[in-house]
């Protein structure tokens, strides 16, 4: 409708009931009427403002795998070398990339956002729910398919949190699964049940509240209450005997993913023994007296490089059923580094196989080498190889 047209009727309605306004409106009649408003716009629609070439690669992920192989993404573009073939779940660690949600999609993978808290405040009810609301958002705005609740603070068993986090997934899952068709809620936990870092959970009920449970089986060494030496991430045994126990409390070993270590930890010796024992320094961690605080985490894809030029080879041990490797530094210390490698993951992976687990992943899918080198090619496919179902 034209502003003069808008003019004139605002003038009518302002006129007086009386012979003269009588006689306009007669005139009136006799003119042509004028365009009736067109209707407002409405909010735009749900894919309007998809990212993705193909709109439907917005749409969330309904297919539950039988088999789930989930990763961590931590950032940049090394995405687009992941082993797409296996990938059922990526979790969106680092800055969120439209790009990789519309690739994600297009194989089929789920993308899910990372949830993290301060447990104090999620005992408030209030901001539990506003909380979720927000995560909510920025995963309808994102196109993502759920989240992976990643919260690894110190909780006492008889502390009002032990029951606010069940609360807290318990009503995340619920929303998410109303909210976006197909979502997924998970929540990662230590690799045992039993404490680990002051980390008193009611894991049976975080079970029953989400679709799984990712078990962080690396870090192993985060509380050492025996002797200070170097020692895996994530030894055989040990890590066996982690499941052993969630399953024991009776979760469904459908419940639980095994996440293993694509990194390792270098640890400067105190001292190195001729038998390769590596004493290191005591620095204690949630009540232990020493922990791999003592080393710092090195990716794989540095690892490779630098056992090339080690003292010692790679070596294995085999009570531990890991890798590791010594080298000097050029200040003349020696060092002892422990990792993961395909020969260590697939044993891990058989267990998955053997006992049913919902599957397998990893921390993180960006510390392999994507640069194209020949040799580092093959150390990534053998990575990724090890994780596959042997048939």
């Amino acid at each position: 409708m034209s502003q003069p047209q808008l003019g004139r009727r605002r003038l009518f309605a302002r006129q007086p009931c009386g012979a003269s306004a009588l006689a306009l409106l007669a005139l009136l009649a006799l003119l042509p009427l004028p365009p009736l408003p067109l209707p407002l716009p409405q909010p735009l629609a749900a894919g309007a403002n998809c990212p993705c070439p193909e709109p439907e690669l917005c749409r969330p992920i309904r297919h539950r795998p039988d088999f789930e192989v989930f990763v961590f993404d931590v950032g940049q573009k090394t995405w687009k070398s992941y082993d797409w073939s296996q990938i059922t779940t990526v979790a969106v660690f680092g800055k969120y990339d439209s790009e990789l949600m519309c690739y994600a999609h297009s194989r089929g993978a789920r993308i899910v956002l990372k949830g993290d808290v301060s447990l104090k405040d999620i005992i408030d009810p209030t901001f539990r729910a506003s909380w979720i609301a927000q995560k909510l958002d920025i995963a309808k705005t994102q196109y993502m398919d759920g989240i992976n609740i990643d919260i690894e603070q110190e909780v006492n068993c008889s502390s009002p949190e032990y029951d606010a986090l069940t609360a807290l997934v318990k009503e995340t899952t619920d929303s998410f699964h109303r909210e976006i068709e197909g979502s997924q809620v998970t929540f990662d936990v230590a690799w045992s049940p039993k404490n680990i870092d002051r980390r008193c959970y009611n894991y049976t009920g975080i079970a029953d509240a989400c679709d799984f449970l990712f078990v962080m089986s690396y870090d192993e060494q985060s509380q050492v209450w025996s002797e200070c030496i170097a020692a895996a991430n994530a030894p055989y045994n040990q890590t066996l005997t982690g499941y052993n126990d969630y399953i024991k409390m009776g979760i469904n070993p459908k419940k639980l993913v095994m996440g293993v270590p694509w990194y390792g930890y270098d640890y400067t010796c105190l001292n190195l023994s001729q038998d390769h024992v590596c004493t290191i320094a005591k620095v204690p961690f949630r009540g232990a007296p020493c922990s791999d605080a003592a080393g710092h985490q090195v990716p794989y894809k540095m690892i490779m490089k630098q056992m090339n030029s080690s003292i010692s080879g790679n070596q294995w041990d085999e009570d531990q059923q890991a890798p590791y490797y010594n080298y000097k530094d050029p200040a003349g210390h020696f060092h002892q580094v422990w990792y993961d490698n395909p020969r260590s993951i697939s044993l891990k992976a058989t267990y998955v196989q053997n006992y049913g687990l919902r599957g397998i992943g990893m921390w993180n899918a960006n510390c392999l080498d994507y640069s194209g080198d020949a040799v580092a090619k093959q150390q990534t496919e053998e990575m990724w190889d090890a994780l596959k179902l042997k048939l």
